[in-house]
Parts: C-alpha cells; sequence; structure tokens
C-alpha cells in the first residue's frame, strides 16, 4: 500500500483516498438478469464506431466477480470505491422496477460495507437506457423527469447505505462527444444537440 509523506496534505484524515469504476466498463453480463439495452450496447455494435467492435457484454466481468473485485479494493487499503449503477439494469422499457438489477447492487453494496469501505454511487455514467434514446435522449425533456424516476427508485432503496450519491459523470462528456460529435453512444454528430 503506498503511503503519502507524513508532511502531506493528503494524510488529512477528512480526505477520502478510493478508486473507480463505470458499470458498462467493468460489469458485463449485458444479457443477464432482465438489464436492457444501453446507448453504448448500440453504439459498440455500430461498425467502426469502436475499436475492433469491443462492447461490454463480458467486459471484466464484475457482475459475476463482484466479490473478488472488493477483495482486491480491500488489499489496496483504500477509504472508498466509487461505483456507478446501471439504469438499464435497474428501470425497464415499461418502467417497472427491475429487482434483480437491485439485488446485484445490493449485494455488492453489503460486500463493500463488509469491508469497511465507503461506497460512492454515480447514478449516471454514460449508459442511458437505450428505450429512451429511441424518444430522443437527453435532447428530450422528458428523459429529466425518467432520470428523476430512477434516481427516487435507487436512493429509496439504498438509501444511507451509499455514502455519497453523485447525479451524473462528466456530462460534458456526454454532451459534446456523444451528441456534439458523436465519438462516443449515442453517436449523435449534431452541433445544436451537443450544445
Amino acid at each position: 500500500m503506498y503511503r503519502f509523506p507524513k508532511d502531506s496534505k493528503l494524510n488529512d484524515p477528512k480526505f477520502i483516498f478510493g478508486v473507480s469504476t463505470a458499470s458498462y466498463q467493468v460489469e458485463g453480463s449485458t444479457n443477464v438478469d432482465e438489464r436492457c439495452p444501453s446507448i453504448w450496447d448500440t453504439f459498440c455494435a455500430k461498425p467502426g464506431a469502436v475499436y475492433k467492435q469491443h462492447n461490454g457484454d463480458v467486459a471484466c466481468n464484475h457482475y459475476n466477480l463482484y466479490q473478488q473485485d472488493v477483495d482486491l479494493i480491500s488489499s489496496l487499503e483504500v477509504d472508498a470505491y466509487r461505483l456507478s449503477i446501471a439504469w438499464p439494469r435497474i428501470i425497464r422499457s415499461d418502467g417497472s422496477v427491475n429487482q434483480k438489477g437491485l439485488d446485484f447492487y445490493d449485494r455488492l453494496i453489503s460486500a463493500l460495507e463488509e469491508k469497511k469501505i465507503k461506497i460512492m454511487a454515480t447514478l449516471y455514467h454514460w449508459d442511458l437506457p437505450q428505450y429512451l434514446e429511441d424518444e430522443g435522449g437527453w435532447l428530450n425533456r422528458e428523459t429529466s423527469t425518467k432520470f428523476a424516476e430512477y434516481v427516487e427508485v435507487v436512493s429509496s432503496y439504498f438509501g444511507n447505505r451509499i455514502d455519497f450519491y453523485a447525479t451524473l459523470n462528466e456530462p460534458w462528456c456526454s454532451a459534446y462527444l456523444g451528441y456534439r460529435f458523436g465519438i462516443h453512444a449515442p453517436g449523435i454528430a449534431d452541433e445544436k444537440s451537443g450544445f
């Protein structure tokens, strides 16, 4: 374990040292337990959109190996783990709650709690459900209402078991790379949309 120099301000007990992941980048199991497709599933399937058409179908297999991952995080002796909760894993296209998705995060959070690791959850890390993108995605104001409904489900279910919540990860990237330049999902290259 790396130790900061004794005179470092990072030794302040208020400083939280941690590691992070993003659901689509690590979980895999994109077709398991009623998870809906995300904009990244669709984007990665487009020829030439990503290197060698890599996708998140398996990724790091965190969905199945989360306990080993938590053990590795614990071995680093960090204070916190920032994860993201996959919206497509929680809310089905008909608006109903997918309990299997909540159960996965419940198991993950329990494993982190057991290791005394603080939990930081990002509620949107670029994996918009494809069914919302089909209705205009973030360009449709209704998506913000759907996001609020999803956040209500997650925060009501997990409450203060999650130490810190973040709403949107790098919204600039979602807007500019996904809607302005089209090099990230959903792959829209339109100046007005990016702004």
